[in-house]
């Protein structure tokens, strides 16, 4: 959209027209000549994997106290050199993030550091 603008900045002074970008925008889209951006994303869960699946163990049951449960999960982050990934471990009563570990790998010592921290904190409680 900036090189559309920069291209026809000259053809407005031209003819003596102020258009800012919004403007643009609004005419663009009442013509319907905006074209939107197909949003990209990485794709991250491959649920028909060869791997064995664990089942539900907790789905029955009737969480009451802080601790009692520990959810986990892993995020990814797209930075400028790549891809980091999140580790979060996360108390399912109170919704808090117990433990987590930021690490450049999907090795399971990013896992065992949140694990540990969240482990940590516990104790402390």
């Amino acid at each position: 959209m900036r090189k559309l603008i920069k291209s026809l900045d000259k053809e407005f002074t031209k003819a003596n027209l102020k258009v800012g970008r919004d403007t643009l925008f609004n005419i663009l889209r009442k013509h319907q000549m905006l074209t939107l951006r197909k949003k990209t994303s990485a794709r991250t869960t491959n649920s028909y994997h060869r791997f064995y699946k664990y089942s539900n163990i907790i789905k029955d049951l009737e969480i009451t106290r802080p601790n009692q449960v520990w959810v986990s999960d892993i995020t990814y982050i797209r930075t400028v050199k790549g891809f980091c990934y999140l580790a979060l471990i996360t108390d399912m009563h109170s919704r808090i993030i117990v433990g987590y570990d930021l690490s450049d790998s999907l090795e399971l010592k990013g896992c065992v550091r949140a694990l540990n921290k969240a482990i940590y904190q516990a104790k402390d409680n």
